[in-house]
């Protein structure tokens, strides 16, 4: 058989003594054998309910009836949904069929919209970036990440912020392990809020910033972040009401105005709270336009909605309601303006501020 330059180069470097895992039919040029598996069958973590229409929703399919059509349409997305497994195969490849075959936004890439985006635990126990599909259809057949060392390790997959996953199949190197990761029995953290908690404007799905406060808290996170959507509607607090939860949190103000704010926070907490009485819940100020320095009319908007807000907490707290905790936004996304990527949705810079002020808080209410 005629050695191509790839095979030729690949020999030489085994015969070099390189680390380069090949796998032998590889040298030959021949795809490696691999046995796939239903990810649906391994550790899916990041959902709040069972009866599910398909297994990467986010809401049960009895909410089609109860909630508002862009909210539903909206849970179809898989964001915050992750698939845990351990594995020493030295290959993993992907496939899996998205709901919808518009795969970017104009402030958004593929990579973030309709990517799977692959963590590791390194040797020292932290989750470290791994690889990200750049999805180029609607059915995505790819390798998602070769040349790993082969030994055991754990990973987490995070699946597409903007798109919703009909199916998912994850392929190893036949003859390697693929198990689940034991389910774990905390309590989750809810998140509830904008097209920001639904993770616009990330590159990568495990860039939004709930997934970013999940790993760093080694914590189930629950996103019910709803782009455009967010606002505080007491079906949606009986729903997430259901879920036995460490904390709910919050974050509406981007997508409500002033006078929303003060008719519908107070009714939206009670909710939540006639069916989980204990609850903790965050309640989390808007962040600051990133332009809001020139724009007087954005600056009046937050001022606005923070005192609705701030006023609405402090009625809650004066008739009684514990274990309500209320954190300020100004500097979300920082103050530099560099933070977003058309001034109201943070791009993984501000991603990765916004997870920086929150998790601190978040940590010492679920852990304290």
């Amino acid at each position: 058989m005629a050695l191509t330059r790839r095979t030729f180069m690949a020999r030489g470097a085994l015969a070099a003594g390189s680390v380069l895992w090949l796998h032998p039919a590889e040298l030959w040029g021949r795809p490696p054998e691999l046995e796939w598996s239903d990810a649906s069958s391994l550790s899916v973590e990041g959902r709040g309910f069972e009866d599910l229409e398909r297994p990467y929703d986010r809401l049960p399919v009895r909410a089609r009836e109860i909630v508002r059509k862009p909210v539903w349409d909206l849970s179809r997305h898989s964001a915050g949904i992750t698939v845990r497994f351990r594995t020493d195969s030295p290959r993993i490849h992907v496939r899996y069929r998205l709901t919808s075959d518009r795969l970017a936004m104009p402030h958004m890439p593929a990579t973030g919209v309709s990517g799977v985006d692959l963590y590791a635990k390194d040797d020292a126990g932290a989750w470290r970036w791994a690889s990200v599909v750049k999805p180029g259809a609607r059915d995505v057949d790819a390798a998602l990440a070769t040349g790993l060392a082969a030994n055991v390790r754990e990973y987490t997959l995070y699946l597409p912020l903007y798109n919703g996953v009909e199916s998912l199949s994850l392929g190893v190197l036949k003859g390697k392990k693929l198990e689940a990761l034991p389910a774990r029995t905390t309590k989750p953290i809810v998140y509830y809020g904008t097209s920001i908690a639904h993770g616009a404007c990330a590159s990568r799905p495990g860039m939004a910033f709930p997934s970013i406060m999940g790993r760093r808290l080694e914590w189930p996170v629950i996103n019910l972040g709803f782009s455009g959507n967010g606002r505080m509607e007491v079906e949606l607090a009986k729903l997430m009401g259901e879920i036995d939860a460490a904390l709910f949190v919050v974050d509406c103000l981007p997508n409500m105005n002033a006078k929303q704010v003060t008719e519908r926070t107070e009714p939206f907490v009670h909710a939540l709270r006639a069916a989980r009485p204990r609850c903790r819940v965050l309640l989390v100020e808007d962040r600051s336009f990133a332009n809001t320095r020139f724009m007087p009319g954005l600056r009046r908007r937050h001022d606005a909605n923070r005192k609705a807000l701030r006023e609405q907490f402090e009625r809650l707290r004066s008739s009684g309601s514990k274990g309500i905790s209320y954190f300020e936004g100004e500097r979300l996304i920082g103050d530099d303006g560099e933070g977003s990527t058309d001034g109201s949705h943070p791009n993984d810079l501000g991603m990765m501020r916004y997870a920086d002020a929150l998790t601190p808080v978040v940590a010492k209410l679920v852990r304290g």
